[in-house]
């Protein structure tokens, strides 16, 4: 098809019109990107490189970014990120160019708890939902009300893949565990504590029984039955309502420590995190054990 004079005219006109728009709308939109640009402050992007973006919300910020922006603004934050602990703290505050005191210890949970199904005694099989929470409504589910269900309502909680139940037991995985926390919620028995890590490893109380030790000794093998006798070696252990504690501000690997650890006749006092002795009744049944999804 042949086109005329005119009609090559108008083709050309066209497309001369449409290069000028897209050129003036491009010097349009420049003016505006950089008239309407938002400063960002360089110490949010330098804290934010030091953070572990791993996004976990224990800051109690939606993400590392928020977070950033938050401490940046408030330098009252800083030590919020638990993953970091004291190593991010202070990097955070040398780029605030800040002094912040020792401490700061990072928190990481304890499973107060150490019966697998072989230590515990059940009333019957609880065949309903599958889920801590349903399970915890049952009065007859196992004798310890104060016992993990092992149902996994933690572990489905955590993101890392830090959280496994093994033989019945919620057993945490120090290696992958940041310390966000999550777990806490999942757990209706409330055995799950986050707890400063002032030492790697913490030794601590597995065990949330508050039961005199007759009946304790009657529903659990492996639970604490309030004897004292761990206090009497050392003050960083007392003994409330029937259970044995750590004052973990104040535990250091200490002969008398270790030596209220060994005087426990239900073994209830053991080590939890890295570099912590491996729990032989557990590490018994964890070959080929699957985690709970």
């Amino acid at each position: 098809m042949m086109i005329g004079a005119t009609g090559m005219q108008t083709i050309i006109f066209s497309a001369l019109l449409m290069i000028v728009l897209g050129l003036l709308f491009s010097v349009m939109l420049l003016a505006a990107s950089i008239k309407l640009k938002v400063e960002t402050d360089p110490k949010v992007e330098q804290i934010h490189a030091v953070l572990p973006n791993v996004d976990c919300g224990a800051c109690g910020f939606a993400g590392c970014a928020s977070y950033a922006k938050a401490v940046a603004q408030d330098p009252s934050l800083i030590g919020r990120c638990s993953p970091g602990g004291a190593a991010t703290a202070a990097k955070i505050a040398a780029v605030l160019n800040l002094q912040i005191s020792e401490g700061g210890a990072p928190k990481r949970p304890i499973i107060h708890c150490r019966a697998c199904q072989q230590d515990k005694t059940y009333y019957g099989e609880y065949r309903g939902i599958i889920g801590c929470t349903s399970a915890n409504a049952q009065p007859i589910v196992q004798a310890c009300a104060f016992g993990c269900l092992g149902f996994g309502g933690c572990v489905r909680r955590c993101r890392f893949n830090a959280l496994h139940i093994i033989d019945g037991l919620a057993v945490v995985d120090y290696d992958k565990c940041t310390g966000c926390g999550a777990c806490v919620a999942g757990c209706p028995r409330g055995l799950i504590e986050m707890v400063p890590f002032t030492q790697e490893p913490m030794m601590v109380v597995a065990c949330s029984s508050k039961e005199n030790g007759r009946m304790t000794r009657a529903m659990c093998s492996v639970g604490c039955i309030g004897c004292g006798l761990c206090a009497k070696q050392t003050d960083v252990f007392t003994v409330k309502d029937n259970l044995a504690r750590v004052d973990y501000a104040r535990y250091q690997p200490t002969e008398a420590a270790e030596a209220a650890r060994q005087k426990c006749p239900t073994k209830a006092i053991v080590f939890r995190g890295k570099g912590a002795p491996a729990d032989e009744k557990v590490s018994k049944t964890a070959a080929g054990a699957p985690a709970a999804s």
